[in-house]
């Protein structure tokens, strides 16, 4: 029994089904007040320097910071998350769900705090729950604009060259961001990652060997070597005398000494 196994026998009753819902919800409630704006929307974000001040509401207010674009990119982004929340629900359990949540959440408080006077925003966390999905499944189609069908883990792909980029460039807020978005992913698939990994190395040594038996020539000369790869042109002929029967060069076919092998001991070729 695994740490998760044993985790949720004891403290599944506490887990909270439909959370991708009611993350939704409220940032659906935030996008209307701070479009109205009633409530400025730098309240909302997380900078561990204001906690530190007294503002402790910023630890929890920032996961319904909402997209603040176009209400139609508003809608579709809340769908994608629904749509992949609840297949990873349904697909781990509301428990273990809610764990890949919570870690997430919690990586992206902590590394937060590395750069205090730096917001950190909830964009990360959903980030994980897409990757989590196009790696559990990487062939479904997502039409872009209601139009253009790609397959997911090609954006996937996209969102991993993405990260690599802010880590390798970025400064130091968004580097801390995207280590807390991976760490949950990291935790729940490294087995299957390294599983993979081994996989294709051994599907590669295999196509390797398949390429070079593929290569290895069908006739070659027992004389001189020649072979139908080296010398296209060049014919060749098996002699029955010989034993085991050999391949010969119409140049070295004839008046050559018959190979007479012995079976038993396999010694050098004997002249008949």
């Amino acid at each position: 029994m695994t740490v998760l196994d044993h985790l949720e026998k004891k403290f599944r009753r506490f887990a909270i089904p439909n959370v991708t819902l009611y993350l939704i919800v409220g940032q659906i409630c935030f996008y209307a007040v701070i479009k109205t704006e009633v409530l400025p929307m730098d309240r909302m974000l997380l900078i561990p320097a204001d906690v530190l001040a007294g503002q402790v509401w910023r630890l929890f207010s920032f996961l319904f910071f909402p997209p603040l674009t176009n209400p139609v990119f508003a809608f579709f982004a809340w769908y994608l998350f629904y749509l992949m929340g609840t297949a990873l629900e349904n697909q781990w359990g509301v428990f273990r769900y809610n764990i890949y949540l919570l870690i997430a959440y919690l990586a992206t408080v902590a590394f937060s705090f590395f750069t205090p006077g730096y917001p950190a925003t909830n964009g990360f966390i959903a980030g994980s729950v897409f990757l989590a999905f196009a790696f559990l499944y990487p062939d479904f189609v997502l039409y872009l604009f209601f139009i253009l069908p790609v397959r997911i883990k090609w954006l996937a792909l996209l969102t991993w060259i993405y990260y690599f980029w802010v880590f390798a460039f970025g400064g130091w807020s968004s580097r801390c961001m995207v280590l807390a978005s991976v760490c949950n992913f990291l935790l729940f698939f490294w087995r299957d990652i390294f599983s993979r990994i081994k996989y294709g190395r051994r599907k590669m040594t295999q196509q390797a060997a398949r390429m070079t038996v593929q290569d290895e020539p069908m006739h070659r000369c027992v004389i001189c070597g020649a072979t139908d790869k080296t010398h296209r042109g060049l014919e060749f002929r098996y002699c029955g005398d010989c034993r085991p029967v050999s391949c010969y060069c119409i140049e070295h076919l004839s008046g050559h000494q018959h190979i007479q092998t012995d079976k038993k001991t396999g010694k050098e070729p004997l002249e008949s």
